[in-house]
């Protein structure tokens, strides 16, 4: 069942519901009027034949001589003692309702000849007999009646009424809805290569403007996450081809007639430099897959000694920056102690460490510094925090690259990235690292050349608090 007509069966319900009990009130509360109003007339027609009665001392067959209908005065034994013309000698009511009328004044309904009657007893003085009851009644047909058009009315008029509340919540609902309708149709027609689609904004300034602002929003960020997604996937394609083709050339190689047993070893360490390149790629796609999934579970934090890790990751280098005619420097740094995971900052240490060394010239030098410092976020107040800095002494990062430094499959000379074995993700796996603890991480120029990349992380829950000036 649409939303339309559910509006429309749900305001009609509602609108019999309302009119239902306006109507059940009204009705109510009309009886209840025309009861007090003949209750009102009775009460004048007894207090007028009363007064008559006892004041004047006329015989009571004077007095009602000149009655209306459907009056008598009777003892309280039951005998009539006088009576309105037309009207029965019997007593018009009970012997309890004349025995009630004794004491006070009585209000009952009764039936007479087949039809309801109002009736009023009440006690009169008769100078010439004593105490007797004054009975006063008149016919109720005329109030029925007035009671009976009434309800005849409104049912009539209920059933109108409620189609129209219907009909117009069926309209009402149409035009609210008309705009979701459009949304509807435009989302449905949005194919999934279109990256440019977007949502009609009604220019209402109400509810559906926002959703409709939001839907956009939403797609904004569906398409800029699909694009990213493919050019991802494309790069991913793309890096881990060429390993792959490599790999596959030295294996055919290995297999033709001929090969010296020299020519296999070397066959074979060649196959195992590319393996090496497809792990190592592997395991970086793995990781930033894995952070892009759950940031929170991409870390594991212990208590963990920073300055032992820069000198084992320095360690760990310094073959490869001798290798390529370099040394890594590291600067006496003060005993820290981080909230971390110990793994994925070894990382971070060891990406900043081989890109320095792929671009630093041979005779120069790398540093590598950590000192304390605060981390400021989102105008909070300023956490301690440790800053590695590593900076090397080669060309630096080109200008119009350092706004993306840290985005995936980005270098800095895209024609000799593949060559030297860079895949641009160095950086986006430090860079993510970083986020992941709750730092940053930067890159620039220093006025002295070189390159200069600064991670910085807070302590968390254990750590010195750096010296305040």
């Amino acid at each position: 069942m649409s939303l339309r007509i559910r509006l429309a069966a749900l305001f009609g319900l509602g609108t019999t519901l309302v009119l239902a009990g306006a109507g059940v009130l009204f009705y109510l509360q009309l009886r209840a009027s025309l009861w007090r109003s003949l209750d009102a007339t009775l009460s004048a027609r007894a207090e007028a034949l009363r007064t008559r009665i006892a004041v004047t001392g006329t015989s009571p067959e004077r007095a009602l001589a000149s009655a209306s209908p459907l009056t008598q005065l009777v003892t309280a034994d039951g005998r009539v003692l006088a009576a309105s013309p037309s009207t029965e000698t019997r007593p018009l009511v009970g012997a309890d309702v004349l025995q009630a009328a004794q004491h006070r004044t009585t209000l009952v309904t009764v039936r007479m000849q087949g039809e309801k009657a109002r009736v009023l007893a009440e006690p009169v003085n008769v100078l010439s007999v004593g105490p007797v009851v004054l009975v006063v009644a008149a016919p109720r047909d005329i109030t029925d009646d007035a009671e009976d058009r009434i309800r005849d009315v409104m049912a009539i008029a209920c059933v109108p009424l409620v189609a129209l509340s219907t009909l117009a919540a069926w309209w009402l609902s149409g035009a609210a809805l008309r705009p979701v309708e459009r949304m509807r149709r435009q989302a449905a027609a949005l194919g999934v290569a279109d990256l440019g689609g977007r949502l009609e904004i009604p220019p209402t300034r109400d509810e559906l403007a926002a959703l409709a602002a939001t839907m956009n929003d939403l797609l904004d960020r569906l398409h800029a996450a699909r694009t990213r997604d493919r050019a991802f996937v494309a790069d991913a394609g793309h890096e881990l081809r060429t390993p792959l083709t490599n790999l596959k050339a030295e294996l055919d190689l290995a297999q033709r007639p001929g090969r010296t047993r020299e020519d296999l070893t070397e066959a074979l360490s060649s196959a195992a430099v590319e393996t090496d390149r497809l792990i190592r790629l592997a395991e970086t796609l793995l990781g930033l897959a894995r952070y892009d999934a759950d940031p929170d579970q991409f870390v594991y934090r212990e208590r963990m000694p920073l300055t032992p890790l820069l000198e084992r990751a320095v360690k760990a280098a310094m073959p490869a920056a001798q290798g390529a005619g370099t040394t890594l420097r590291l600067a006496t740094t003060q005993a820290v102690v981080l909230h971390a995971d110990p793994d994925r900052v070894r990382q971070a240490v060891d990406n900043l460490f081989s890109n320095a060394i792929r671009h630093t010239p041979a005779g120069s030098s790398i540093d590598v510094r950590a000192e304390l410092t605060d981390l400021s976020a989102n105008g909070a107040t300023a956490l301690p925090a440790v800053m590695i800095e590593v900076r090397d002494r080669g060309p630096g990062f080109p200008p119009d690259f350092l706004p993306h430094a840290f985005e995936r499959f980005t270098r800095a000379d895209a024609a000799r990235g593949r060559v030297d074995g860079g895949a641009g993700l160095g950086l986006a796996i430090v860079a993510a690292i970083a986020t992941a603890h709750g730092g940053h991480v930067t890159a620039a120029n220093h006025p002295d050349g070189g390159a200069v990349v600064t991670v910085v992380l807070p302590l968390g829950e254990s750590g010195p608090r750096p010296p305040t000036a």
